[in-house]
């Protein structure tokens, strides 16, 4: 793709993403358009008066506006959390919530919401953002003690997040009561209502640090798809790059599960889709992947706050039941590779007795390495 090409895609995906958003504030009961929105955010960025009623303007700009923004900053950052790990633990099937944040950030969120944790002085995002950074630096800890490798990493996350979730399912069933349980669940399956300005701007801010990180590292995430063997023959410092990559995206994580709870998926499809498109390279594939990620999102909150309104879907179900197949269709197209290489290696020894003329650019199987 020449620069050209690659500026008009840009421009045109930011485009995209600005229409959806706009479209979506418009969605609803109250009979908002697009050019009321426009009107209502250039009012408030210090044009003139949008000419709307108060309470038209404040479904605008205190509710639609910052639930739409913050939508797309949870679908790009997740999808960039996604990329970045499926290349540097090479398994195609790796997301953000494998390092076990989201369990993390759900227990932190039910010790001060069901158990008063901090006496008042920290907030349910607190709480959740507090035990996504212990939740990540118990992974860290037993990865190293494990050995360090990227296998240990996703190991050591898997068992973290069993451990979280059980404290998670302990602290509910013994100390909430009924409207508790029922807030708490909602919000752990993953939710975007009552968002605030105030949710947005922290999100925002970390997605833009985590991308200019992942985005100077690009080459080196390059070198990660071949092997940490091949990473370091390249000249990339192994440890240091994982370190600083798997730090970004777990702090990005728990930003944007503090703000809007556990929602899967969006890491593990966005990133496979986008690559079909861009290729593999890195540059291209992390800001593509924040695109697709935000206007997927923002389409996705659009459905569950309407699909069967007024009741209101968590936007996490609706992510899973769209992510479930794409799933089970990436594990399915990696079926027949699976079984050529395991074709291959039941043969080398036969290959090994009667070998072929040497017409291959690649060894035999079990040949000299």
């Amino acid at each position: 793709m020449t620069a050209a090409k690659g500026a008009a895609a840009a421009a045109a995906a930011l485009a995209l993403l600005a229409l959806s958003v706009a479209i979506a504030v418009t969605v609803g009961p109250a009979g908002i358009t697009v050019p009321d929105a426009a009107a209502v955010a250039w009012s408030r960025l210090g044009g003139p008066p949008s000419g709307l009623t108060p309470i038209r303007e404040g479904i605008v700009w205190d509710l639609r506006l910052p639930r739409a923004l913050l939508a797309a900053v949870c679908g790009a950052g997740l999808a960039v959390c996604g990329a970045v790990l499926q290349s540097l633990l090479r398994n195609p099937l790796a997301d953000p919530f494998v390092l076990g944040v989201s369990s993390g950030a759900s227990t932190g969120a039910v010790l001060v919401v069901v158990l008063g944790a901090g006496s008042g002085l920290i907030t349910l995002s607190g709480g959740a953002f507090v035990g996504a950074c212990v939740s990540f630096a118990a992974v860290l800890l037993l990865s190293r003690l494990s050995g360090g490798t990227t296998a240990k990493v996703v190991l050591s996350g898997v068992a973290v997040m069993q451990l979280f979730s059980a404290l998670t399912s302990v602290i509910v069933f013994s100390s909430a009561d009924a409207e508790q349980t029922r807030g708490v669940l909602f919000w752990l399956l993953g939710s975007l209502g009552g968002v605030r300005w105030e949710d947005v701007w922290p999100c925002a801010l970390a997605l833009v640090a985590v991308v200019a990180v992942a985005v100077s590292r690009a080459r080196e995430l390059d070198a990660f798809a071949f092997g940490e063997d091949a990473a370091a023959a390249l000249g990339v410092a192994v440890g240091r790059a994982r370190l600083v990559l798997l730090t970004a995206t777990a702090l990005l994580t728990a930003f944007l599960v503090s703000a809007a709870g556990a929602i899967g998926f969006v890491g593990l499809v966005l990133p496979h889709a986008v690559r079909a498109l861009t290729g593999p390279g890195h540059l291209r594939v992390l800001p593509a992947s924040a695109l697709a990620g935000a206007v997927f999102l923002v389409w996705v909150d659009t459905l569950a706050r309407t699909a069967f309104a007024p009741q209101e879907l968590p936007v996490g179900v609706v992510t899973s039941l769209i992510g479930v197949p794409a799933f089970m269709y990436i594990l399915y197209r990696g079926r027949p590779r699976a079984q050529e290489r395991r074709r291959m290696r039941s043969g080398s020894g036969s290959a090994l007795a009667r070998p072929a003329p040497d017409r291959s650019p690649h060894p035999p199987m079990g040949g000299a390495r």
